[in-house]
């Protein structure tokens, strides 16, 4: 069975708001779904399946019970960043096979105000104990070890590395609820102060509160709504694990990922107008880049120079909300704004100055977990209705 053309993205929100004290975790769950739904033209009412990770503690267990829904289906998956990608494959499976029709998929966190039930994706894994020790306590360094790694094996500057940085805080400017709504220079990145060598502050996702929502429909409901969806195209998933410590760290679980998605969307790199890459990180946006076949591994520090990644003409427009870099990075799960951001663009909604002309196909990827440990890749593709 292929996903392809048997789901659409109908409904996006994204929380306004990136420090939220004011608000309970599952009252940010209802704004978002709300927000959504109404995107879409539809109401609670029509929803007939949930999907959520474990920011309520027991995913769509938790909302279904708060919101008083009986949906006949449900997911609980948590990958972490990759999350809501994930989500997007699964709902759509679901809608092809007749388990539903209207999916309602929700995220929420209050990191940055220190409430609510926040959960590491990455930690604790079997080899946990024997990491800690060694100082690999939390995701800078272990994304440090994955830059150091490169940098050794293909001669990766920090410089390129800030590249990413750079463009993302260009895109950032025109986003008026970005945490960091300023450009940034490539000077600016390599002298703020290092978190973990090789990684600087300004090469590091913001933290931030907030969420966001999708709702993804049968092609049925889909020519109800009198809008614009996005097609679902293609969707894969995949695990790399530290193979008992035989670990790689210059890949990423998105070298299967990728060829998944491309292979069930019918469409290869050349068709890629827009890409939104999961960026907790300046090297994971250069290694996935890579990974995903826009360049040959180890080229990608010369791929992201030169304003490559910058919209609306950049080779590979990425990120034109500013991404987990400079805009919004909620419960430390961003493939959600991923997903969103394609969204907009697909429709010709993202902000004039990056809006990329004529988008047909988007491409959207989340990682959740660690580069330099265990992690979960999924990619998904999308299209323009008429795709």
């Amino acid at each position: 069975m292929t996903i392809r053309g048997a789901a659409y993205v109908a409904g996006i929100y994204e929380h306004p708001r990136r420090e939220i004290p004011d608000r309970t975790i599952f009252e940010i769950h209802t704004e978002v779904a709300l927000g959504a739904l109404a995107d879409a033209g539809l109401t609670m009412a029509d929803v007939d399946a949930v999907f959520c990770d474990s920011t309520t503690g027991m995913g769509a267990f938790s909302l279904v019970t708060h919101w008083g829904l009986r949906p006949k289906y449900f997911d609980n998956t948590e990958t972490g960043g990759s999350s809501y990608l994930a989500h997007v494959g699964h709902a759509a499976a679901a809608i092809a096979a007749g388990k539903c029709s209207v999916a309602l998929v929700t995220l929420a966190g209050k990191p940055r105000s220190g409430a609510g039930v926040e959960r590491m994706s990455f930690m604790p894994g079997p080899e946990t104990g024997f990491e800690s020790g060694w100082g690999v306590s939390g995701a800078p360094h272990s994304y440090a070890l994955a830059a150091q790694r490169h940098m050794h094996e293909f001669g990766t500057t920090a410089e390129q590395l800030a590249e990413i940085k750079v463009a993302a805080s260009i895109h950032a400017q025109h986003n008026p609820n970005a945490l960091l709504p300023y450009a940034v220079t490539i000077e600016d990145v390599v002298n703020s102060p290092m978190v973990a060598d090789p990684l600087h502050r300004l090469d590091c996702c913001v933290v931030t509160d907030g969420g966001g929502a999708l709702v993804i429909v049968s092609p049925e409901v889909a020519r109800s709504l009198g809008r614009t969806n996005a097609k679902i195209l293609g969707h894969g998933e995949a695990i790399k694990h530290t193979d008992n410590g035989r670990i790689d760290l210059t890949y990423t679980g998105a070298v299967w990922s990728g060829p998944r998605a491309f292979a069930e969307a019918g469409v290869s790199v050349k068709d890629i107008d827009y890409a939104s890459i999961y960026d907790s990180f300046t090297i994971t946006v250069l290694q996935t880049i890579e990974d995903l076949g826009f360049c040959e591994k180890g080229k990608g520090g010369a791929f992201v120079s030169d304003g490559a990644l910058v919209a609306p003409h950049g080779i590979l427009p990425f990120n034109t909300d500013g991404g987990g870099l400079c805009n919004n990075h909620p419960s430390n799960r961003g493939g959600m704004t991923k997903v969103i951001e394609a969204v907009r663009q697909l429709r010709g909604e993202a902000h004039p100055a990056v809006q990329v002309p004529d988008c047909q196909v988007a491409l959207a990827h989340g990682t959740g977990g660690s580069l330099g440990s265990r992690h979960g890749s999924v990619t998904v593709i999308l299209g323009q209705e008429n795709a």
